[in-house]
């Protein structure tokens, strides 16, 4: 059985108005276009040549849309073997060749890899409860390059705690949802 299907623009850089197909499936929710638009105008100075890494890919809209718009290296994470091959075809139908796939947990890539980032993308399912975990494995282990920003989202009433040496660079809600820009000094 096939799984439903949904689409989002890439708003920005060199795949600016395409549209990427994605596999619909329980908990996922992509950021949307106005938020993606906000996050990318505070990173435009640092974007280009960055090193990412989206802990919780999903459908890519985040993950993409640093690479359309100069990222050096994007690692995407994706628990969800359909929705991983789905980006995997939006990554071949693209030729992203600078984008890397790695299915399995968020977590379980952190213990795991030995690779460093300038920016994280950090917006898991809410149901979840993913997010603090997921800071705590950044805050202790080796993946943040000096200066490195992580972008978290999450349900605007449940802004989450941030470790020692971490702070809000910005920060904005829409609707139910909150985020930020998080610096890591």
């Amino acid at each position: 059985m096939t799984a439903p299907k949904s689409q989002l623009r890439i708003i920005g850089g060199q795949w600016r108005g395409r549209n990427l197909e994605f596999s619909v499936a329980e908990g996922l929710r992509p950021t949307g276009a106005r938020i993606r638009e906000t996050l990318f105008n505070w990173l435009q100075d640092r974007i280009e040549g960055a090193s990412c890494l989206d802990l919780f890919t999903g459908s890519g809209a985040l993950a993409f849309e640093a690479c359309s718009r100069g990222a050096g290296r994007v690692v995407m994470v994706e628990n969800n073997p359909l929705t991983a091959r789905s980006l995997q075809g939006q990554m071949m139908q693209l030729q992203a060749n600078n984008i890397e796939l790695w299915q399995g947990s968020a977590l379980d890539f952190l213990k795991d890899s030995q690779s460093t980032f300038d920016l994280v993308l950090l917006d898991p399912p809410f149901a979840g409860a993913l997010l603090q975990p997921s800071i705590e494995a950044l805050a202790s282990g080796q993946h943040l390059n000096p200066g490195a920003f992580c972008y978290l989202e999450y349900p605007q009433r449940e802004v989450p705690a941030l470790p020692k040496g971490w702070y809000f660079h910005r920060q904005k809600k829409a609707g139910e949802v909150g985020y930020g820009l998080a610096g890591v000094s």
